[in-house]
């Protein structure tokens, strides 16, 4: 790909976000703080008050002409079949920008750009909030204590963390991991959507409340958003609790491996019943 697809590649990316979203992102972020602060599971908000973004759908340049076009709403945007070299070389050149984005304030605080790791082939693909103190350290994602549990969590359902994509909604740590903010989503909502489309996993599972609420568009909670599949960009979804509330309620691990059953049956039989 040369630069100047990538680069018109990544300005129609940027465009996907707009005003409306903001409206949407505030409400999820005042709500997540007051669940944190509060333990209360969910504030009631009124649909009014919430604004569907618009996407742009020239999101994803095409590199073979065998094109398929989707058939509702709810299907990814593009669905070209790429190489693996073509994956591989389209996500180094993400991850170089990212670490050269400017676009929010925690470019002056982060250490590392945490992009994402994995296999280009991943059935599954992990996607969490944002990335801790260990992660900004090291510059991958999920590798301190909640990241050896989600190790164990990908090992229970008879996969390796090198057969799986994870990521975060944010790419650079937030100070004190306080919540992300609106702003903060918009810049990086579309590194994160170019890597579930390329990557174009069979399912995704969202960690904890702020990933499931950012990526589905909800302002449920955690308890009402995990335990059942969902629609996202011509993928199925499943909820479940962050690794590091489990660490801190470990009575919730038996919901999880329900959730994990879920996922690790989905991805036996490509199908499921619900």
């Amino acid at each position: 790909m040369c630069k100047k697809t990538t680069s018109s590649f990544q300005s129609a990316k940027r465009e996907e976000i707009n005003s409306e979203t903001v409206s949407l992102l505030n409400i999820l972020y005042h709500k997540v703080d007051l669940e944190r602060t509060f333990g209360v599971s969910h504030f009631p908000v009124s649909s009014s008050d919430v604004q569907k973004p618009v996407i742009n759908k020239n999101v994803l340049t095409k590199q073979q002409t065998n094109q398929t076009t989707p058939s509702n709403k709810n299907e990814s945007i593009e669905e070209a079949e790429y190489t693996q070299v073509d994956k591989v070389s389209v996500l180094k050149s993400l991850e170089e920008e990212a670490k050269q984005c400017t676009q929010c304030g925690l470019s002056e605080s982060r250490t590392n750009v945490v992009f994402g790791t994995g296999s280009t082939k991943a059935g599954l693909m992990f996607v969490g909030e944002a990335p801790g103190y260990y992660e900004d350290i090291k510059g991958e994602p999920f590798v301190g204590k909640a990241g050896q549990l989600l190790t164990k969590i990908i090992e229970a359902i008879d996969l390796k963390r090198d057969d799986v994509y994870i990521a975060n909604v944010l790419k650079c740590r937030p100070p004190e991991n306080r919540n992300p903010s609106p702003n903060e989503i918009i810049s990086c909502k579309p590194y994160l959507f170019q890597q579930i489309d390329l990557i174009h996993p069979k399912i995704i599972c969202a960690l904890g409340t702020f990933a499931a609420q950012a990526l589905l568009n909800s302002t449920l909670s955690i308890g009402a958003l995990r335990g059942k599949f969902h629609e996202f960009r011509g993928t199925k979804l499943v909820a479940t609790y962050h690794p590091a509330y489990l660490l801190r309620n470990p009575g919730e691990k038996r919901k999880t491996w329900e959730d994990m059953k879920k996922i690790r049956d989905f991805l036996k039989s490509g199908s499921n019943s619900s």
